[in-house]
């Protein structure tokens, strides 16, 4: 974008027609338009960047004829639930309704292992909610809600379904969006989507000019379907949540304290359905492994992984180890968007890390030569070249590192 914007603006001298601010006069003009005098408008609130921005610019444009709702589906992160309500009293003071839907989302993904089924079974669920509460609001107000106001970006349409314009009748699908590819095709609510030609970035600037807090704008992504797509495989055996939300939690604080977050696109723990022989107290033990994932970005459509300090990876590594049960091992993605998504793991890809384990142990020997204790500097780009050229074919291409 930085190009782009020398080219036109120095270079061939072209000069800005429009900002930020008339995007969203215009897009209040356009609710305004499409939302009548007496009808009532439903906002589906995660806490998120998106939709917090979405329901400002819609309560700006109809004030108090918005309801937004909340919905704890059981695949939030550690304490999410509480953190976000306390946070929409206290700073937003936007009316909101939780609704706790938990054994309905799980009770549906019970048994589901492939990330693209997970979104479009988690999208199908929040608009029968969403239904519902419309019923709801409905006995209250003596009329239906007729809109639904959704925080859906460009990247979201971009990687769901041809770009709008594009003239194309089919592309390919990276990924479904529970929020535009997982809806149900007989949803009785019409949507409202002021944001889905905007970049993460241009949200945020969005945010800002409408006066949204500081702490919802600085917030990492959350992906709408939630720790479902961090836990590989199924979500309901054992207590592969649990385990994440403490791991998640502990990777997440260890940033903030560190100075980082704001350094940082997107930060996030991983389940992987795979399990490791360790020694704990004197113990042999057997137990889960957790990947550790952090990138940079400008607008989430490209990413780098974010190099941390190895004392950082180190100290992180202990804390999870020794404070959740049932971890023994952790690891970290170092793959950048493309080839990977930032987000996205399926359960095929955590079965051919078994398959690449013996590779990576004969890549660090090599890469290490005789002698050596640990990686480090010139060594460990050696090593990620070896491990690049031993990689096997169709796969993702991640490497990881042992912490």
């Amino acid at each position: 974008m930085d190009t782009l914007r020398y080219f036109l603006f120095d270079v061939c001298g072209v000069t800005a027609g429009w900002k930020m601010e008339d995007i969203v006069d215009e897009e209040i003009k356009v609710i305004k338009g499409m939302v009548g005098p007496e009808d009532h408008v439903i906002c589906a609130l995660s806490g998120g960047v998106d939709s917090t921005v979405a329901a400002t610019l819609v309560h700006k444009a109809i004030g108090d004829r918005l309801h937004c709702v909340f919905v704890d589906n059981g695949l939030l992160r550690y304490k999410e639930r509480e953190r976000v309500m306390e946070t929409f009293e206290r700073d937003l003071h936007l009316p909101i309704t939780c609704v706790d839907a938990t054994e309905q989302f799980l009770s549906k993904l019970k048994g589901v292992v492939d990330p693209e089924m997970k979104r479009k079974i988690i999208g199908n669920e929040f608009i029968r909610i969403f239904d519902a509460f419309a019923q709801d609001l409905e006995q209250i107000l003596g009329k239906r809600p007729a809109y639904l106001v959704q925080g859906t970006l460009y990247p979201d349409v971009i990687e769901s379904c041809p770009p709008p314009g594009s003239g194309r009748t089919h592309s390919h699908t990276i990924k479904s969006h529970h929020n535009v590819g997982g809806l149900p095709k007989d949803m009785k609510l019409k949507l409202i989507e002021p944001l889905k030609l905007l970049f993460k970035d241009e949200v945020r600037e969005f945010g800002r000019i409408l006066d949204v807090p500081v702490t919802f704008l600085n917030r990492h992504p959350f992906p709408g379907p939630g720790l479902a797509v961090r836990v590989l495989g199924d979500v309901t055996e054992g207590n592969a949540l649990d385990i994440l939300r403490q791991v998640d939690e502990i990777f997440i604080q260890s940033i903030k304290d560190a100075g980082i977050y704001d350094s940082i696109w997107q930060a996030f723990a991983v389940f992987l359905p795979i399990r490791s022989v360790g020694v704990q107290g004197d113990q042999r033990t057997h137990s889960h492994v957790v990947a550790l994932r952090a990138v940079t970005s400008q607008d989430g459509m490209t990413a780098d992984w974010y190099n941390f300090e190895h004392k950082f990876l180190d100290d992180v590594a202990r804390k999870i180890c020794n404070s959740v049960r049932g971890i023994n091992r952790v690891v970290q993605d170092i793959t950048s968007k493309p080839p990977s998504t930032i987000d996205e793991i399926s359960q095929e890809y955590g079965n051919k890390i078994l398959e690449l384990s013996k590779r990576i142990i004969e890549a660090m020997l090599i890469s290490l030569g005789e002698g050596h204790e640990k990686i480090c500097g010139s060594q460990f780009s050696k090593f990620l070249e070896y491990l690049r050229m031993v990689k096997q074919p169709n796969t993702r291409d991640w490497m990881i590192k042992i912490v």
